[in-house]
């Protein structure tokens, strides 16, 4: 029998919970630029074509030098949500819905193949730097929803002892900053109004996030949060 969310259900505006860790666990984050890397390339991805810097090179044909543009890598932008995400030492979660069916397959692929393409050149290194198959577990109600947002922006507190939100959305939800290529709205409109059932026990995300992970737990179950 398959691994639990290894065998992906494919499914038009479906949200899902995805993460894939480094082959036989090894770090894929090694430094503070390798973190940053990987979030330009997901920013890249998310990213409108005419949003994105166009970067000028050099390129020289028969002898002759001329400046032209960096090809541009495909953009997701219309096709993928990005809710949440969270980068670990040797994994990252991400909380997504895709608009088409199988697309996170190709966002996926295209965003694993650039980081590992640019951590292989820098570490000369050669072969796979991921585990080959990413597992996706299908958000099927608001309560998996949430509580799965809550267990991505605390996966840091196993590691650090406390939330760190620098390479995570966290920030994002609590409102350091804006970004438009994060889709924070889906899971914040619980908390923003008076009939909401969460509004009245929690007065905001990060007073959510920050209780008891217990109920969590529980919604979730074991399997899922296997890293």
């Amino acid at each position: 029998m398959p691994a639990r969310n290894i065998v992906k259900n494919y499914i038009e505006n479906g949200i899902y919970h995805i993460y894939n860790r480094g082959c036989d666990k090894r770090n894929i984050f090694l430094d503070e630029k390798d973190y940053v890397v990987f979030l330009r390339i997901l920013k890249e991805a998310l990213t409108p074509p005419k949003d994105r810097k166009m970067i000028q090179i050099d390129i020289t044909i028969k002898g002759v030098t001329f400046k032209g543009i960096r090809r541009q890598p495909r953009t997701f932008n219309d096709d993928i949500d990005l809710i949440a995400y969270c980068l670990m030492p040797n994994h990252f979660h991400f909380l997504i819905k895709q608009k088409k069916e199988r697309v996170m397959h190709e966002f996926l692929r295209s965003i694993s193949i650039r980081y590992a393409m640019y951590f292989n050149k820098k570490y000369q290194r050669i072969g796979p730097l991921f585990q080959s198959a990413y597992k996706a577990a299908i958000v099927l109600d608001e309560s998996y929803l949430l509580h799965v947002s809550r267990y991505i922006h605390l996966n840091t507190r196993e590691t650090v002892g406390h939330i760190e939100d620098e390479y995570s959305s966290y920030a994002v939800y609590i409102g350091k900053y804006h970004t438009t290529w994060i889709k924070s709205d889906l899971v914040l409109s619980f908390f923003s109004t008076n009939d909401s059932i969460l509004s009245k026990k929690y007065a905001n995300y990060k007073e959510f996030v920050e209780s008891s992970i217990e109920d969590s737990v529980e919604i979730l179950g074991k399997d899922t949060l296997e890293d």
